[in-house]
């Protein structure tokens, strides 16, 4: 009898792509989380909480004071939204 391991191998590379063009994370935030994954964002108001949608690989798509516009975005671009706490 021989041992073979036959689960798939998922490289670094393959998980960076998961899910890539198909799915966005939603999460609410607080606007001082927001200064290092929003790139060029102007000042907000300390301590607002706000909704921010992400593509798969963590880039920022859209910022909304409200939840069902961040989830109306994803929807708007085909994305399956996906709730991160």
């Amino acid at each position: 009898m021989t041992n073979v391991d036959t689960r798939p191998v998922v490289t670094k590379a393959d998980l960076a792509h998961l899910g890539e063009g198909t799915v966005a994370y939603l999460r609410e935030m607080g606007s001082d989380e927001l200064k290092g994954k929003f790139p060029g964002l102007p000042d907000i108001e300390p301590g607002l909480r706000l909704w921010a949608l992400f593509a798969a690989d963590g880039r920022p798509i859209l910022l909304s004071d409200e939840r069902d516009r961040a989830l109306a975005g994803a929807l708007a671009n085909d994305l399956v939204p996906v709730a991160l706490h």
